[in-house]
């Protein structure tokens, strides 16, 4: 039998801030699915709504294709790592700041920076201005000892939400890849918050050796636990393990790994220009279950290509 899970609590206000944290609802009207389709590395682009099929708990849904989403503005939060280890990388994230112009197309959007150790601080809020930002990354100190991804991934997200719904609302997650000191935020909530939520997380992680993250992908597949745990569990159980990683993979993002200077400006520069070459998948469920769903996209032509695209979506019980 699947082991039950309390409600989830609203996440806590984080130390510092006079604003409420507003606990996210999805509009179960519409479910939108970020999807990047590539062949052998390289982005198809041209495929229709019947190029692609989309389950919702296993159930066939009737989608649509999204047309100017590759024109949409971008609101991107760029959430760096401070503290713990993260001092040996600052100089190379530093750096980065002329690279996050091709996540808003040289201006066309907005970009707000968090850093973050114990707690995630906002050192610029969003703005147009991409030297204000890399003014701000050449600023970035070394923390405490902690590494508060959960929290700062629950911060990021409600300050993403705030933003206009025509933008694309993106995630920038520059860190280790396990979380040493949320306490706002637990990860089943967050699990929920991702779902039920169109920010697209991209994590790219420091430190862990090749050997570590190919062990990562392969055990990320057992089986031993699937028919033991609910959904919503298995995920908040994964993040235990690697919680950039598993951010990522939820909302349909990417994750990544570097040790040099050149691996992370490279990883960069993919990320962003990807973000841009998404199809937007759309479908409206009808009379959803509440609680955590499933989603799983394929294609219907064998392109022999490889599909990356939103895990899941949370549904409130109707009022």
């Amino acid at each position: 039998m699947a082991q039950q899970l309390p409600p989830a609590e609203p996440p806590a206000a984080l130390p510092g801030s006079d604003q409420p944290v507003e606990t996210l609802h999805v509009t179960t009207n519409e479910v939108l699915v970020p999807t990047l389709v590539e062949n052998s590395g390289n982005v198809v682009y041209g495929l229709k709504p019947s190029d692609f099929a989309l389950t919702d708990n296993g159930v066939p849904q009737k989608l649509r294709v999204e047309e100017d989403m590759d024109t949409a503005p971008v609101a991107l939060v760029v959430a760096v790592q401070q503290g713990r280890s993260a001092a040996l990388e600052m100089e190379k994230v530093a750096r980065l700041g002329p690279l996050l112009s091709i996540f808003t197309a040289n201006g066309k959007g907005e970009i707000a920076l968090v850093g973050f150790d114990s707690t995630p601080h906002l050192l610029h809020d969003f703005t147009g201005s991409l030297d204000e930002i890399e003014g701000s990354l050449n600023q970035l100190r070394p923390g405490d000892g902690g590494a508060a991804i959960l929290d700062t991934v629950g911060y990021a997200v409600d300050l993403l939400h705030s933003e206009p719904e025509r933008y694309r609302r993106v995630l920038l997650l520059i860190s280790e890849r396990r979380d040493h000191g949320s306490h706002h935020v637990k990860p089943e909530a967050l699990v929920q918050r991702i779902g039920a939520s169109n920010v697209l997380v991209l994590s790219i992680s420091f430190s862990p050796s090749a050997a570590e993250f190919l062990h990562d992908l392969a055990d990320g597949s057992g089986n031993r636990t699937m028919n033991m745990l609910s959904t919503l569990l298995m995920a908040a159980q994964a993040m235990k393990k690697n919680v950039a990683r598993e951010l990522a993979q939820l909302s349909g993002g990417e994750y990544a790994t570097f040790t040099r200077d050149k691996a992370l400006e490279e990883h960069l520069s993919e990320l962003a220009q990807r973000v841009h070459n998404r199809y937007m998948l759309s479908f409206q469920p009808q009379n959803p279950a509440p609680g955590l769903h499933t989603l799983h996209v394929t294609l219907t032509r064998d392109y022999d290509a490889k599909v990356i695209a939103r895990t899941n979506y949370w549904a409130e019980p109707n009022p």
